[in-house]
């Protein structure tokens, strides 16, 4: 199996001294389940800029190292072109419009697809109302009145909808209820499973991510301090006191 990305010592620097990440490297197969973990602070969303291209955005800049999709060099592209060329990136925060409705906020992502789907069959939004159905009853109402469960599914469900050959999903558990959380990240298990979708997700709940994930990444400090298969770094005890701090450590418990 070949890698849809890969990411070789990168080190980003914000503004002129700042330095988030340090010579990190990571890979996501083609069609696998990766999982980017870490405290606050750790570099982890700063990795998922990198990829997206929305560092710019941020003073940030890729000051070394080597960002490939699908065998091309993709570092410093901007983000409309890498939307465009299947990366996909859901932000911390969901960012949804809240005065469109469900429906317009997935269509909002036809510009992301430029020529490699021009138009969006009706299979589309039946495909991704079958995986969230709670927004196939939600359907026309505006997102701003949906639940943060709600809304992230509609994040998601968004990327979907410009058809994706890279997910890059962020914190996606922050905010909910266990329960929800729970329910969004068999969702995800689910598309990756049925679409082969590549998938990349930043979590600090461990737990959760490591029962969906195949592979996952520690970072600290900007720094890679542990990979490996997902069941190989479920030692929560090892993973929560040393790297990821109290807070995830809670996440961590049954």
């Amino acid at each position: 199996m070949g890698a849809a990305l890969e990411v070789a010592g990168l080190s980003v620097v914000y503004g002129a001294a700042i330095e988030a990440l340090d010579q990190v490297s990571l890979a996501v197969p083609e069609g696998g389940f990766v999982a980017l973990l870490g405290a606050n602070g750790a570099g982890k969303s700063t990795m998922l800029k990198a990829i997206s291209g929305l560092l710019r955005f941020e003073n940030g800049r890729v000051r070394a190292g080597r960002i490939v999709f699908n065998g091309e060099p993709i570092a410093g592209l901007p983000s409309f072109a890498l939307a465009r060329r299947g990366i996909l990136h859901v932000r911390e925060g969901r960012f949804v419009f809240p005065t469109m409705t469900v429906e317009e906020n997935l269509e909002a992502a036809s510009f992301a697809r430029g020529k490699r789907t021009p138009q969006a069959p009706r299979r589309v939004y039946d495909e991704i109302f079958g995986y969230f159905p709670a927004l196939a009853r939600r359907r026309s109402s505006q997102a701003g009145y949906l639940s943060g469960g709600e809304q992230q599914m509609l994040a998601i469900g968004r990327a979907l909808f410009a058809m994706p050959e890279l997910l890059l999903v962020d914190e996606a558990s922050l905010g909910l209820a266990p329960k929800i959380a729970a329910e969004i990240f068999s969702i995800l298990a689910r598309i990756n499973a049925e679409r082969r979708l590549s998938i990349l997700v930043v979590e600090q709940n461990v737990s959760l991510a490591l029962r969906h994930a195949a592979y996952g990444y520690v970072l600290e400090s900007g720094k890679l301090v542990q990979e490996g298969p997902a069941a190989s770094l479920m030692d929560r005890e090892n993973l929560s006191k040393r790297y990821l701090g109290g807070q995830a450590a809670a996440h961590a418990s049954p």
